[in-house]
């Protein structure tokens, strides 16, 4: 198997910010590696979101944030195996997100829309969704439609 990888740039006036696709036959670490470093290269214009866990203040990188969410009166940061809380507000850390990676899915939650393995759309109407590590989670009937948008643009 060849290690190689095939880069096609392709100029186009329609493109404000660069679209980047990756065409693989599965996401072998090679592709994480290729994404990591796409992502490295763009993050400069996304902060590190500063989390807590116990007596520590760690910096997490937007691509490691699974979900944002409220319990009870915190904010939680949910990465694949980790939970942090935050003391800014839910608006307050969803503008410091990245909008073409991250989604509101209902009053209470953000989530990471490259960390989804599986949506699941009932007759209700309502959409369950799987994350990679495991978690599931709901999407309010209200933001259904801005789930489908974004499903049809392709992310």
């Amino acid at each position: 198997m060849r290690h190689m990888v095939d880069v096609e740039v392709i100029l186009d006036e329609a493109y404000a910010d660069p679209k980047i696709t990756i065409r693989a036959r599965e996401k072998t670490p090679l592709v994480e590696n290729i994404i990591e470093s796409i992502e490295n290269a763009s993050e400069t214009d996304f902060p590190m979101i500063p989390a807590h866990k116990g007596d520590n203040v760690e910096m997490l990188s937007q691509r490691d944030i699974v979900r944002v969410y409220t319990q009870g009166r915190r904010i939680l940061v949910q990465t694949d195996d980790e939970l942090y809380y935050v003391t800014k507000t839910l608006s307050a850390v969803e503008e410091m997100l990245n909008p073409d990676r991250f989604l509101r899915i209902s009053q209470s939650e953000i989530m990471n829309i490259y960390k989804v393995k599986a949506f699941e759309f009932d007759k209700a109407g309502t959409i369950g969704i799987e994350f990679e590590n495991g978690v599931k989670t709901w999407a309010s009937r209200s933001r259904v439609k801005a789930i489908k948008e974004m499903l049809r643009e392709g992310h």
